[in-house]
């Protein structure tokens, strides 16, 4: 079921349709899932029973899936005594969870180790980092920074260190899956034409939101904490956007499908109707009340634009011409102006 969100940009008022469905535990989106009554629909949770593959990072296209962890998703960590550590050390078992459940990340972790100085990250020394799953460490007795990665999704926090013997610290991350589609006036768009930013869902003191990813493309999983994010989806290169907020629930895939409308057109500078394209012409789009929406210079530049009304000036040499036109969704059109 789709819902109508309305929102204002460059002046115009837009309407997209968002499809929000969550897929229980990140291990299992190949199921089908429930289409959500709204952005806050978060689906049942469907852990049990089902193949495990890892969530995809952008970043890492070509890392392995994960394993799945057992039925029960349950692990218990077995520290073991290693003969060759360094003297006066402790062995340090680091182990990742997706929620407090005990479902265990089996693949994609990037653990980073520091020293405590003030309790603060950004002040203190890195002292190594791991990529193994659930990797054993060794190290002296005292507090220590350690932060454990799992793509956009991570936690940190300051462990304490105990002389002697072995000791396992679990990371409860919390973290679930965003998959975002789109379509174009219902059909699927043409590769590489749509991306994406990710925005905090709250605002600071000064009525922004923090960015958390930029020009993420459709259709591939990111890994996220889990919470509400802003979504910021763009098709072309000008004002085609579609806003609206996403909840990403722990050990949760949540698939939102954003429906943009859209029509492409063409420009061009002509001494007479049906004429030639003249070549170097300098292009500004604009909105009724004058604001711009996007510059462009050459002889037939093409751009996606939201429905709406429209004013291009096109100049040439020291002279400009302009001529006002209205767009349709799903219109694609030729623009001439005249030279007089």
């Amino acid at each position: 079921m789709s819902g109508s969100i309305f929102f204002k940009g460059a002046h115009l008022v837009r309407r997209a349709a968002l499809l929000i469905a969550a897929v229980g535990a990140l291990a299992l989106w190949p199921i089908a899932s429930a289409q959500a009554q709204n952005a806050w629909d978060t689906g049942v949770d469907l852990r049990a029973g089902f193949p495990a593959p890892s969530l995809t990072d952008p970043a890492n296209p070509q890392q392995p899936q994960a394993q799945e962890a057992g039925p029960s998703g349950n692990v218990t960590v077995v520290p073991r005594t290693d003969a060759n550590a360094p003297a006066g050390t402790t062995e340090v078992n680091l182990t990742a969870l997706l929620t407090a459940d005990g479902q265990r990340i089996d693949q994609g972790l990037v653990w980073r180790v520091y020293e405590s100085t003030n309790g603060l990250k950004g002040d203190s020394k890195l002292l190594m980092t791991k990529r193994e799953a659930s990797p054993t460490i060794h190290l002296k007795p005292g507090d220590y920074i350690v932060s454990a990665a799992f793509g956009r999704a991570d936690l940190t926090r300051i462990i304490t260190v105990a002389p002697g013997g072995a000791t396992a610290e679990k990371f409860v991350l919390n973290a679930g899956g965003l998959r975002v589609k789109v379509l174009v006036d219902g059909v699927k768009p043409a590769a590489h034409t749509v991306s994406y930013d990710i925005y905090s869902g709250e605002r600071d003191q000064s009525d922004t939101r923090t960015k958390v990813l930029s020009h993420a493309k459709p259709n591939v999983i990111l890994r996220l904490n889990a919470g509400i994010y802003h979504i910021v989806s763009t098709y072309g290169d000008a004002n085609a956007k579609v806003e609206a907020d996403v909840n990403v629930e722990a050990g949760k895939l949540t698939e939102a499908t954003v429906s943009h409308s859209a029509a492409r057109v063409t420009f061009k500078l002509v001494t007479r109707i049906g004429g030639e394209a003249l070549p170097d012409t300098q292009w500004t789009i604009q909105t009724p009340a004058g604001e711009v929406v996007k510059r462009s210079v050459g002889a037939l530049p093409t751009h996606i634009l939201s429905p709406g009304t429209y004013t291009i000036i096109a100049k040439s040499g020291s002279r400009a011409f302009k001529r006002d036109f209205t767009l349709a969704g799903g219109e694609t059109a030729q623009v001439e102006v005249l030279m007089r």
